[in-house]
């Protein structure tokens, strides 16, 4: 099975690109919203690590977001207790699809939760700032403080893009960014092929 991780910045389009592949997708910020919704486990570990903002069952977001905006080291307690169950997730999703050529992982801390193995292919999805900056104001509860506190522990971006394998340029015109997709399904492809 080949392990396809999309990488990139915060509303690059990583989940749009990552479907184009057409392969299963294992997205993470989708199970994080169902373990909101539906893991008490989750939201009695939240409830005890911050008791001052996580007040009932489901987690709210808004209860989070106000979580990090307050003091940054929440960030880091939130990603302690959902990382592990995301972990475990991706683990049953990888051996539910395991007969499966190619998974794609659309996972946002990849590399730096290193959950990525070492010959998962990497493709880092480019956008330029002023489209990202767009797309994440049409977002609902967009929250820039929100989007700064992540950004601050994710790795630096120049570096994701030096550990890729392959950099798709996301101008979110489906018609190039389809060619792309095709284009490294192939390579890859051959390349295991031939291997």
């Amino acid at each position: 099975m080949i392990r396809i991780g999309i990488i990139g910045d915060i509303g690059s389009g990583k989940s749009y690109v990552a479907k184009l592949f057409g392969y299963p997708v294992f997205n993470a910020d989708k199970e994080v919203s169902q373990l909101y919704k539906k893991s008490r486990k989750c939201y009695k570990k939240l409830k005890k690590s911050l008791p001052n903002y996580i007040t009932s069952f489901p987690v709210k977001k808004n209860e989070l977001s106000k979580a990090i905006i307050a003091n940054k080291k929440n960030i880091k307690k939130i990603v302690k207790i959902i990382h592990p169950e995301i972990r475990t997730k991706m683990n049953s999703f990888i051996k539910k699809n395991k007969s499966k050529k190619i998974v794609v992982l659309d996972i946002p801390l990849l590399i730096e939760n290193k959950i990525n193995k070492k010959n998962d292919i990497l493709v880092f999805v480019a956008a330029s700032q002023k489209e990202i900056n767009k797309r994440l104001k049409k977002r609902f509860n967009f929250k820039p403080k929100i989007v700064e506190k992540f950004k601050k522990i994710q790795l630096n971006l120049q570096l994701k893009k030096e550990k890729s394998n392959f950099v798709v340029k996301n101008n979110f015109t489906n018609k190039y960014i389809g060619k792309d997709v095709k284009r490294i399904i192939k390579k890859i492809l051959n390349v295991r092929n031939n291997t």
